[in-house]
């Protein structure tokens, strides 16, 4: 598992003429360094990361919201067609996103009022050239719902019967309750979300091919790989990949011990 990203770091790190030896050099004689100051230079790498930053935590925090509210509806009321509605959320998650994408780039396109839309979602682009593009389609999760379901059914109803006889509103319960005692869950959850997103190519490509301000890490990089046919831009190409992953790695060693705790609670409890 390790072997992968050290190739592509010590990649990163030689020169053309290393790279194109016979037998091969793996371990370059004097390590290119200013092959990552290359990557902020000579690439948008700035403005590609911010806007990851913004997508990807947008869509975090949006999904933590709903996923928690649906999952604590789900798992702490009863009412009619709650069984249905959970049975929806099982079987949703069998059609991939993929499969979605034409209708929701079509809805986003014709959004009235948007973009120089009319209230016929006629005469402009819609919502496609915003942020919002890149974050509603992705607002709700029918895995994130399912998952915080199965956290909230932790949460003894006893101690929420108790605080309702002492006065707790509904939202209080969740808020004061039941959020606490699910955050393992909340963190495994809000990390699952960030890495998939921070890692997404095929909807935000679509999305920024009219709009390359907005491109992301990823995709920046996926849509500059005619440029690194050259074998001199080989290095540059790994040394920002490496750089994309860095703050993956960040959040995961920051947030390890919540995740770890999240994974090993009865989270699959009926």
């Amino acid at each position: 598992m390790i072997l992968p990203f050290a190739d592509m770091l010590i990649g990163a790190l030689r020169t053309p003429v290393e790279r194109l030896a016979r037998p091969p050099v793996y371990w370059p004689a004097i390590p290119q360094w200013h092959n990552f100051i290359r990557a902020f230079t000579d690439l948008p790498m700035l403005a590609w990361l911010t806007n990851s930053v913004i997508v990807t935590g947008a869509i975090t925090v949006v999904q933590l919201v709903t996923s928690a509210l649906a999952g604590f509806a789900l798992a702490k009321y009863r009412f009619r067609g709650q069984n249905l509605i959970l049975r929806i959320v099982l079987v949703a998650q069998i059609f991939p996103f993929f499969l979605f994408i034409i209708p929701m780039f079509f809805i986003l396109r014709y959004w009235p009022f948007a973009g120089g839309n009319d209230w016929l979602g006629q005469g402009g682009t819609g919502l496609l050239d915003s942020y919002l593009a890149l974050i509603l389609p992705f607002a709700v999760s029918w895995y994130g719902v399912f998952l915080m379901r199965q956290f909230m059914l932790t949460v003894p109803d006893e101690l929420l019967d108790a605080a309702r006889i002492d006065g707790a509103s509904e939202f209080g319960l969740f808020w004061r309750i039941a959020l606490p005692l699910v955050r393992p869950g909340m963190v495994t959850l809000g990390l699952l979300v960030w890495i998939y997103h921070w890692n997404e190519v095929i909807w935000t490509m679509t999305v920024t091919r009219a709009a390359p301000e907005l491109q992301t890490v990823t995709v920046g990089i996926q849509l500059l790989r005619s440029e690194f046919f050259d074998e001199r831009n080989q290095s540059l190409q790994q040394a920002a990949l490496a750089v994309s992953v860095i703050p993956v790695i960040v959040l995961f060693l920051c947030l390890q011990r919540f995740y770890v705790r999240g994974l090993s609670m009865g989270s699959l409890k009926g």
